[in-house]
């Protein structure tokens, strides 16, 4: 079952990908278009910084001594919260609400894991909104590891390229199977925000 939402709602926009694709700068430059056309933009992020965000991101740095099921669980309850104090309102409000990463993540990261990419699509949809465009930024492993050292950043438990190949390939899967739209995340910052902005103007328009 999924989440009710009203029939005049805003836009909900996914920018997906693996670590190091561009998602945050894709979601900024996005945010900046739209409130530049006159749109009300909220921009938000998974994990978030609550308390089941946090209990991820901890994960991420020291180590993911969790089951995967366990892990997905922190994301779920994560996903919840967000849902019912950020993203919902905000729809409902009539705003264009765009999630740098959302289900679709845990889709091809706890996918990769060996959990069953549907099961989670199906959890998520019982307590979050279903996206009404999902962007996944498309990079081979290796040159988001090299974006994310470029950063001055060490990659974390979830960013070791041989976990972040398995990633891409649920990612790819799960576009192939109807979800989504895949962009070239290794041209241009300008012409990838081309593109996007492309595919998110005739849902802006008519929301």
């Amino acid at each position: 079952m999924r989440v009710a939402m009203a029939k005049n709602r805003g836009v909900l926009i996914a920018i997906e990908g693996i670590d190091g694709a561009g998602k945050s700068t894709q979601s900024v430059l996005l945010k900046r278009a739209l409130e530049q056309r006159g749109y009300e933009v909220v921009l938000l992020k998974e994990p978030t910084n609550g308390v089941w965000g946090s209990k991820v991101r901890r994960l991420a740095q020291l180590g993911r001594h969790v089951s995967p099921e366990e892990e997905l669980e922190l994301f779920l309850r994560d996903r919840e919260e967000n849902a019912k104090q950020h993203i919902i309102p905000a729809l409902e409000s009539g705003r264009v609400v765009i999630m740098d990463r959302y289900y679709p993540s845990s889709m091809a990261y706890q996918g990769a894991l060996g959990i069953d990419p549907q099961l989670i699509r199906e959890r998520s949809e019982r307590v979050a909104p279903v996206p009404d465009l999902v962007v996944v930024l498309d990079v081979p492993p290796e040159v988001g590891v090299s974006r994310i050292l470029k950063r001055g950043e060490r990659p974390n438990h979830f960013e070791e390229e041989e976990y972040l190949r398995a990633v891409r390939d649920v990612f790819r899967r799960i576009v192939e199977e109807g979800m989504g739209v895949l962009v070239d995340g290794t041209l241009s910052p300008q012409r990838v925000h081309a593109r996007i902005l492309e595919l998110a103007m005739p849902l802006v328009e008519d929301c």
